[in-house]
């Protein structure tokens, strides 16, 4: 086991758990974001650089700090290891460098696009892009082209995460799709325009955290704000059959896999649970789905309020501002300093 300290905070994990992973366990905002690892999938991470932070200490056996910022998805820790996220001024101006990167091609269509509301780069450039461009060169564009009868692709949206290869890599037989190409001219495509056509090829659409791989069945029917989220389960062969319906009044407009916290599916589902059961007949309905109060899709869901989590919750952040407070102090600045020097 290693104890670290992110944030001001200590936590305890063990050998060989990623820093971006210790910070999972303490949670709240010290969790550094990540638009390309993704824990159900293997070797992920390290691509997108959004997750970098700063070791300050290496650890207590060798107390110099990394020369330089790490992504945090794929460092280990160490024991007396001590990381800095939202406390340094440097990992915070350097993720939004990244952010503007990440934003240099990517189209302003939010408005049209069906993953707004549930898109983790706009969320992203929301806390950290700038409100304008610096960038005055033309813009690399794609055409819109479906890779399969369920799957539209629509390249210009795309980050590189490399997500949806390593799904395709890891869940089916044989992979037909890739990034071709290198640099500026990088893309994901299929070989000769071949069509992604297996079992799990819909877990794409799940694992991109952009609209860039969108269900062609859901396409442009709703936002998800007005949809209701429930959790349903049915006996499937090829899967858990343990799914979300995401629902208006009694149809049910798309079914996708059950992501956790931090986004990602646990338990990937069959295209049959996705594209051929769109009847609530065909499920066994357990209830509405919990999502997070921070989300737009949350608005007007109500739910049965779990009275201890949610003490357990305002705990946590109580101890999380305690800490941050503490770590303030000890630089020689109050919390109050702080906002008046912003202010200033």
């Amino acid at each position: 086991m290693a104890k670290l300290t992110i944030d001001g905070i200590e936590v305890e994990v063990p050998d060989g758990t990623t820093i971006l992973n210790a910070a999972r366990q303490i949670g709240g905002k010290i969790v550094p974001p990540a638009m390309c690892y993704y824990s159900s999938l293997k070797e992920t991470g390290g691509k997108c650089r959004v997750c970098l932070v700063k070791v300050a200490q290496g650890s207590a056996k060798d107390p110099r700090p990394m020369p330089k910022l790490v992504a945090s998805c794929r460092t280990p820790v160490a024991d007396g290891m001590v990381v800095q996220n939202i406390t340094s001024p440097d990992v915070l101006e350097a993720r939004k460098g990244v952010v503007e990167m990440l934003l240099i091609n990517h189209p302003l269509d939010c408005p049209i696009c069906d993953q707004a509301g549930e898109c983790d780069l706009q969320n992203l450039s929301y806390e950290h892009g700038l409100s304008t461009s610096r960038y005055e060169f033309e813009r690399r564009t794609f055409e819109k082209i479906d890779i399969g009868d369920k799957i539209k692709l629509h390249m210009t949206r795309c980050i590189l995460c490399y997500r949806c290869v390593f799904v395709a890599n890891q869940l089916t037989k044989e992979r037909v799709h890739g990034v071709l190409d290198r640099g500026d001219r990088a893309e994901i495509s299929t070989y000769i325009q071949k069509a992604v056509d297996n079992d799990f090829s819909g877990n794409m659409i799940d694992v991109c955290p952009v609209g860039a791989l969108t269900d062609r069945t859901f396409r442009f029917k709703s936002r998800v704000w007005f949809t209701k989220p429930m959790d349903a389960h049915r006996n499937c062969s090829k899967c858990s059959g343990k799914v979300v319906l995401w629902m208006k009044g009694d149809d049910v407009l798309r079914v996708t896999g059950r992501k956790d916290q931090h986004g990602e599916v646990k338990e990937f589902i069959c295209n049959e649970c996705r594209f051929e059961h769109k009847n609530i007949n065909d499920w066994t309905v357990e209830g509405p789905r919990h999502i997070d109060h921070h989300s737009v899709i949350s608005q007007n869901h109500y739910e049965k309020i779990d009275l201890i989590k949610l003490k357990k919750e305002v705990e946590r952040q109580l101890e999380f501002q305690s800490g941050k407070k503490h770590l303030t102090e000890g630089n020689g600045l109050t919390q109050t300093d702080n906002h008046e020097n912003n202010q200033g």
